[in-house]
Formats: C-alpha cells, sequence, structure tokens
C-alpha cells in the first residue's frame, strides 16, 4: 500500500470544477482561517508575492484540511526553485510565463527525475517524509501535477502545441499579462482582451485539456465558471481582505 498522498487537486481535475485563490500575503495564520471557509484549493504564490521557501512551507501545514487542495507557484520557471518547492512536499506547480512548447517541455523536465528530466535526488526531504516513505520514488511521478501559465499572444497562438506537451495536465491563462502584452495595461476586462482569453479556452476545450484563471471581477467568475473553466480563482487574499475593508469602513462612516 502506497505511503506517498494523493494529490487531491489532480484527482479532482477535468472531473469537477474547483474554486479557490491565491495566498500571497505572506500569513499562514490567514491561509490557515481561510482554508476553512469551503475553497477547494489555495495557491502559495511566491511570484507577486514576499514568501519564500520557509514560509511556502509553514502555508502547507497550515492548509492541512482534508478538503483543500495545495498549489504552489514558483517566481519562474526555474530548476533549482521548482527542485526546492518538490523537495519539500509541493505536488501540483502552476510555472509563470510559459511562451512556448520548448519552456513546456523544460518546465515538465525540472519536475522529472533522470532520465525523464533534471530534477535533483534528496532521499530524505520532506515530500518523502524525510525518506520514512519507501515507496516515494515510484509514486511521486503519477502524483505530481504541472500546470503552465499562458501570459501573452505569442504564447495564446500555440495554445494546443503548449497544452499537448508531455506532462503538461493543464494551462491556465494569466489575464493581466496578456492584457498588457496586448497594450491593454490594467485591464484585462477590455473586449479585445477577453475575446483572446475566449477563444484560447475555446481551444483548450476543444482538444480536452483542463484550463485555469484567475479574476477579481464577479461578472466575469461566474461567466467562466457557467463556460466550464476548470479551476478559477477569485483573486488573492489581500483582495479579499481590501474588499471587506473598505466595505465596513464605508458602512461605518455612513
Amino acid at each position: 500500500m502506497s505511503t506517498h498522498p494523493k494529490n487531491l487537486f489532480k484527482s479532482r481535475l477535468g472531473k469537477q470544477q474547483q474554486i479557490g485563490y491565491f495566498a500571497t500575503l505572506g500569513s499562514p495564520s490567514l491561509t490557515e482561517m481561510l482554508a476553512g471557509c469551503g475553497f477547494d484549493w489555495i495557491l502559495i504564490d511566491t511570484e507577486h508575492s514576499p514568501v519564500e521557501l520557509p514560509n511556502v512551507i509553514d502555508h502547507m501545514r497550515a492548509i492541512a484540511h482534508p478538503d483543500v487542495a495545495t498549489l504552489v507557484r514558483p517566481a519562474w520557471n526555474d530548476m533549482v526553485t521548482i527542485k526546492r518547492l518538490l523537495d519539500q512536499g509541493a505536488q501540483t506547480i502552476l510555472i509563470p510565463y510559459v511562451e512556448n512548447v520548448d519552456e513546456a517541455r523544460l518546465a515538465v523536465s525540472h519536475t522529472r527525475f533522470p532520465p525523464k528530466g533534471v530534477r535533483g535526488v534528496s532521499g530524505a526531504a520532506r515530500s518523502s517524509n524525510y525518506g520514512l516513505s519507501t515507496d516515494y520514488f515510484t509514486a511521486v511521478e503519477q502524483e505530481l501535477c504541472v500546470i503552465v501559465q499562458i501570459e501573452t499572444l505569442e504564447a495564446l497562438k500555440d495554445i494546443e502545441k503548449i497544452a499537448a506537451v508531455d506532462g503538461v495536465d493543464a494551462v491556465f491563462i494569466g489575464p493581466s499579462d496578456l492584457a498588457a502584452s496586448m497594450g491593454h495595461l490594467g485591464n484585462p476586462l477590455h473586449k479585445d482582451v477577453q475575446a483572446a482569453i475566449d477563444d484560447g479556452f475555446a481551444r483548450l476545450k476543444a482538444i480536452g485539456k483542463p484550463a485555469g484563471y484567475l479574476t477579481g471581477n464577479e461578472d466575469e467568475f461566474r461567466r467562466r465558471l457557467a463556460d466550464g473553466v476548470d479551476f478559477i480563482s477569485f483573486a488573492t487574499d489581500a483582495v479579499f481582505i481590501r474588499n471587506a475593508a473598505k466595505s465596513l469602513v464605508a458602512r461605518l462612516k455612513s
């Protein structure tokens, strides 16, 4: 019997829609609280946040909830960074700014041990329960989930080819950088950006590849959910707190 933990997010992927958020404020206590609020997954973000590796571990422990999956976004498509996150127990990795097929293949290679990839080998890391999980090396790959993030028009043009790379489990479309690449910095709801996103999701759906997204607009969130996007983040913990605080202060001052 395997002692290696199952990947809850991967087991649901493509079978049911999953709603989550991005943890960006570096507070394991906040993450622990939000993990009990009904989200299906929480992504620990290290790209656009002050969160570093020790903080990632603290967040993983804080999320320890039977119904909540943990995702991690490294700062870049970097072999050493991804290796360190995997060694500490990350099973689902969202890799930013993947521009083409070669970069998608490189991303997957960072998550695989030789001869399939270039991940360095540690026999006593947290991911293998410090070496106590004797089946780690035989079970680890089937529980890994690699998501590549498409963030520019150039990448969007090759979305089917990127999605088809062996080892890519899902594709995430990043609206903010896509908007910037299209000349609409700060305006992902621009009609041209939305049309490009719609096209991307339609093409992923046509080839049966699970897709993910993030939006802080509730109307768009509902529309993407109705369209069948597989996993969606409603913004970030910072946005939750900002919106709630502004609303509270406005009510108190009224």
